[in-house]
C-alpha cells in the first residue's frame, strides 16, 4: 500500500477500539450500529459502510476530528475497492432509448425512491405488455447512476420464458457481478443469499430486477436493510412484496404518444422530417390507432423509416383495417403479437377461453357478469379468472372498477378466437352473452315496474332471475353500468326478428327510463320495440311501445312536434285494440306535447281527456301524469291559480291509499307535482308558500334519488328564497341544484344554476 493510499477500514477500526478499551458489544451500544456490522468490518467483510454509520463510530470511540477524518476516508477507499473488483460487463444497465420520450412523471416517482430516505427501498413497476417498463427503468436508472457510487446492476429474470431464471442462478449471476470468484460461490441457494445480503448491506447500488416471473423469484433477490434500491418490473402486478411503492403504468397520453412518433420520425432524412412531413393529427390517428403503447408506436414508426416510399398517412390508412392492424404492426423481430402472445402462454386454457370470448363483448367495459355468461362457468371462479389477467395486464380497470381491455389487447383476444373456437362455439357463446344481457336487464328493469319489488330481482314475463338484485339502486346501478351491452344485444335481437325478447326487454324499462332520461338511447330503445310490437300483429302491444316511443322523441330527443304524431298513432292503435289505458297514455304524450308547442288550449283539451280515460280505466299510475299535464298547461295559460288546485288533487291522490299509485312511482310524481305547485305560488306572488313547498319536494326527490329532480327542486327552492331576500340560504339551494345538474349531466339545469348563482351573487354585491 502506498503512502497516499488510505489505510484499511478493518485494522484501523479494530486499533480504535482497542485504544478505547471497548469490546464489540459495547462499542455496538454507544454507536448504535449492531456488534455484527462492527465485526464485519474489523474482519474485511464490510470495506466501505455508509459515512454516517462511520461517523457514528467515530464519536463513540472518541476519536479526535484527523482521526475521524482517517476513518471515513478509509471507508470511502473501502468502497472504491469493492466497486473496482466487480466484474466489468456482468449486469450492467442496457443502453437507454436514445430517443426516449414522455413518462416525465415516472421518471420522477422513480426518483423519488432514491431521494426519499424513509422510503420502502423496492418500487414495483408493472403493467400490460409493450407499455415500455423496461425502456422506463432503464432511462431513470442511466439518468440517476451518479446517486449510485457502488454502481447499476441490471437482470433479465426472463418471467414469460417456459422456464424463467431460477434464484440460484440470478444469485450467482449478481454475486459475479459484485466480484465473487467462480469458485467461491457458494453451492447452497441459500448461502448464495446470506453472501449477496451481506456484500449489499454497505453498498450504495441500484439492482434493477427486469421481467419478473413472480414474488418468489424477486424475494430471493432483495437485500435487505441498507442504502441500495430495488426497482422490479412485471407484467404481474406482484401484490405478495410487502413494504414496496408501485406504480401502475399507462398507455401515453396523447401528446407524449405523438412526440414519441415524431421523435422516431426525425431520423427520416427526406422530406418526411421536414416542415412538408406528417402534421400533428396525422400522428395522433396513427398514435390512437397504436393504442398509444410505446412498442406499437416503435414498431410503426420503424416501419416508416425502413420504408422510404410510404408517408404517415399511407401507414395510418393501413393500420385503420382492423383485422390487419396486428400483422401491420410488425418491424423486423418486434411485433406486437408477440408481446401479447407471451403473456396469453402464461395462462391456463379456461383462463385463455375466458380472455378470448371476452372479444364478444359489445360495448367498451364489462362486469364478471359477462364472463360467467360467456363460459358458463361460476361467478366465484370467473372472479378469480379475472383477476389472472387483470394481474397480467391482458385486462384494466375502469375509474368506477368496471373491466376493458385496451383495444389492441381487443383484437388480439378477438384473433385468438377465430383461430381457436369454431364458429359454433363462437355463436353460442355470444348468444349465451346477448341473453343473459337481456335476461337481466328486463329482471333490474322490473324493479321500478308499479306493483310489489322483485324478491332478489327476479323477474316476470318470462326473465330469469339473473340480475340477482337486492335493491332499486343495485338495479340501476347495473342497467346505466351495462347500458352499452344490453342495447347492442337488444339490437341484434331485434335484427333477428326476435321480436317477443324485444318487446319483454322495452317494456321493462318503461318506468326506470323516467329516471335517467339523459341516457340519450330511449328513442333507439322505444323505436326498436314500437317495430317489434308490428311485427307481431298486436294493435294493443303497437300502441303501448308507440307511447313509449312517444315520450322518449318528446323527453329525450325534443321534438314534440314528432312526439305528437307518434301519440296520435298510439291513440288510434288503442281504439282499434279497444284499450282504454293506452288510449289515455296517448292523450297525455299529446297533452305535453302540446305544451312544448305553445298550443295551450289543445293541450288543455288533451289532458282533461286523458284523466277521464285514466279515471275510467281506473289506473293508479296515469291517471296523476294526466293531472300533471292539466297542471303545466294551465300555468302556461296564466290560470296559476288553477294550476296550484289541479296539483292539489294530484296531491290526495298520491295521498290516498285507495287511489294511490305504487310507492316509488308515488314519490316521482309527487316531487313533479310540488314543483309544478311551487311555480305556480311563485308565479302568483306567494314565495313563503312556495318555499314550503319546494323544500317538501326537496326531502320527497331525495327518496326518489334521480339528480334531475332534486335540480329542479333545489332551483325553485332557490328561486323562492331569493324572492323572500334570504340570499344565503338561496345561494347554499342553487349551489346544490348546481351539483346534482352536474351529476344529472343536464346542460338546461345546470346553465340556469350558474345564471341563478351569478344573479345572487350579483345582488348580494
Amino acid at each position: 500500500m502506498s503512502q497516499l493510499e488510505p489505510p484499511a477500514l478493518g485494522p484501523l477500526l479494530r486499533a480504535h477500539r482497542h485504544d478505547a478499551g471497548l469490546t464489540l458489544e459495547e462499542l455496538a451500544e454507544e454507536s448504535g450500529v449492531s456488534a455484527r456490522a462492527i465485526g464485519d468490518m474489523e474482519r474485511g467483510h464490510s470495506r466501505g459502510p455508509q459515512a454516517r454509520t462511520v461517523e457514528a463510530l467515530a464519536v463513540a470511540l472518541g476519536l479526535t476530528r484527523a482521526a475521524t477524518e482517517e476513518l471515513v476516508g478509509a471507508a470511502r477507499a473501502g468502497r472504491r475497492r469493492q466497486q473496482a473488483t466487480a466484474a466489468p460487463g456482468l449486469c450492467d444497465l442496457p443502453p437507454a432509448v436514445p430517443d426516449f420520450t414522455g413518462r416525465e412523471n415516472e421518471t420522477a416517482w422513480l426518483g423519488r425512491s432514491v431521494t426519499a430516505p424513509a422510503g420502502p427501498p423496492v418500487s414495483i413497476v408493472s403493467g400490460a405488455p409493450g407499455l415500455g417498463k423496461t425502456a422506463l427503468v432503464v432511462h431513470a436508472g442511466t439518468q440517476l447512476a451518479g446517486r449510485f457510487p457502488d454502481g447499476c446492476f441490471f437482470l433479465d429474470l426472463r418471467g414469460l420464458d417456459a422456464e424463467p431464471v431460477v434464484p440460484h442462478d440470478a444469485l450467482a449471476r449478481l454475486l459475479r457481478a459484485l466480484g465473487v470468484r467462480e469458485r467461491d460461490l457458494p453451492a447452497e441457494t441459500d448461502e448464495r443469499r446470506a453472501l449477496y445480503r451481506r456484500l449489499m448491506r454497505g453498498r450504495e447500488a441500484l439492482v434493477v430486477l427486469d421481467n419478473a416471473a413472480h414474488e418468489a423469484q424477486v424475494r430471493a433477490l432483495l437485500p435487505g436493510p441498507g442504502s441500495s434500491r430495488i426497482w422490479v418490473t412485471s407484467r404481474r402486478t406482484l401484490a405478495g412484496i410487502e413494504h414496496a411503492r408501485r406504480l401502475v403504468l399507462a398507455p401515453l397520453p396523447v401528446g407524449a404518444a405523438t412526440a414519441l412518433l415524431g421523435a422516431i420520425l426525425a431520423q427520416r432524412e427526406d422530406e418526411a422530417a421536414g416542415p412538408d412531413g406528417p402534421g400533428p393529427a396525422v400522428l395522433a390517428r396513427i398514435a390512437e390507432l397504436c393504442g398509444h403503447l410505446p412498442l406499437a408506436l416503435r414498431i410503426a414508426g420503424n416501419r416508416l423509416l425502413s420504408r422510404p416510399a410510404w408517408n404517415a398517412r399511407g401507414l395510418a390508412e393501413r393500420l385503420g383495417d382492423e383485422d390487419l392492424r396486428l400483422q401491420r404492426l410488425t418491424a423486423g423481430d418486434l411485433r406486437i403479437r408477440s408481446a401479447f402472445r407471451l403473456s396469453y402462454e402464461q395462462l391456463p386454457e379456461p383462463v385463455r377461453r375466458l380472455f378470448r370470448r371476452l372479444a364478444l363483448v359489445p360495448g367498451p367495459d364489462f362486469g364478471p357478469g359477462a364472463g360467467a355468461a360467456l363460459t358458463g362457468l361460476g361467478p366465484d371462479l370467473v372472479e378469480e379468472m379475472l383477476d389472472e389477467l387483470l394481474d397480467l395486464g391482458l385486462l384494466s380497470h375502469t375509474a368506477t372498477d368496471r373491466l376493458l381491455f385496451h383495444d389492441l389487447l381487443r383484437l388480439y383476444a378477438r384473433e385468438r378466437l377465430q383461430e381457436e373456437e369454431t364458429s359454433q362455439e363462437r355463436a353460442a357463446a355470444e348468444a349465451a352473452l346477448h341473453h343473459w344481457l337481456l335476461d337481466t336487464a328486463a329482471a333490474a328493469g322490473q324493479w321500478f315496474q308499479p306493483g310489489p319489488s322483485p324478491s332478489g330481482g327476479a323477474a316476470t314475463g318470462g326473465a330469469t332471475p339473473a340480475g340477482g338484485f337486492g335493491s332499486a339502486r343495485a338495479a340501476q346501478a347495473w342497467l346505466e353500468a351495462e347500458s352499452a351491452n344490453w342495447l347492442a344485444a337488444l339490437r341484434v335481437a331485434a335484427a333477428a326478428g326476435r321480436h317477443a325478447e324485444v318487446v319483454r326487454t322495452a317494456e321493462s324499462m318503461h318506468w326506470f327510463s323516467d329516471r335517467w332520461t339523459n341516457w340519450g338511447h330511449w328513442p333507439t330503445v322505444f323505436g326498436l320495440s314500437r317495430t317489434a310490437a308490428h311485427a307481431l300483429g298486436d294493435d294493443v302491444l303497437a300502441a303501448t311501445h308507440a307511447n313509449y316511443l312517444a315520450w322518449a322523441v318528446h323527453y329525450c330527443s325534443h321534438q314534440p312536434r314528432e312526439s305528437s304524431a307518434i301519440a296520435e298513432q298510439a291513440a288510434e292503435l288503442a281504439r282499434r285494440g279497444g284499450d282504454v289505458t293506452q288510449e289515455a297514455w296517448a292523450h297525455f304524450y299529446a297533452a305535453a306535447a302540446a305544451v312544448r308547442l305553445g298550443e295551450l288550449d289543445e293541450a288543455v283539451r288533451r289532458a282533461r281527456r286523458a284523466a277521464e280515460l285514466f279515471a275510467t280505466a281506473g289506473d293508479r299510475e296515469g291517471h296523476p301524469q294526466a293531472l300533471l299535464a292539466l297542471a303545466s298547461a294551465q300555468a302556461g295559460t296564466g290560470s296559476h291559480g288553477d294550476a296550484v288546485a289541479t296539483t292539489d288533487v294530484i296531491l290526495d291522490l298520491l295521498g290516498d291509499p285507495a287511489t294511490a299509485p305504487a310507492a316509488h312511482i308515488g314519490d316521482f310524481t309527487r316531487t313533479n307535482a310540488l314543483v309544478q305547485k311551487g311555480r305556480a305560488l311563485l308565479a302568483l306572488g306567494r314565495p313563503q308558500e312556495a318555499e314550503h313547498t319546494f323544500s317538501d319536494a326537496r326531502l320527497v326527490g331525495a327518496r326518489v334519488e334521480v339528480p334531475l329532480l332534486r335540480a329542479i327542486a333545489g332551483l325553485g327552492l332557490a328561486r323562492s328564497l331569493a324572492e323572500l331576500g334570504e340570499r344565503e340560504r338561496a345561494l347554499g339551494a342553487a349551489r346544490e341544484a348546481r351539483a346534482f345538474a352536474e351529476t344529472a349531466r343536464d346542460p338546461a339545469r345546470l346553465a340556469e344554476a350558474t345564471a341563478l348563482l351569478a344573479a345572487l351573487a350579483a345582488a348580494e354585491d
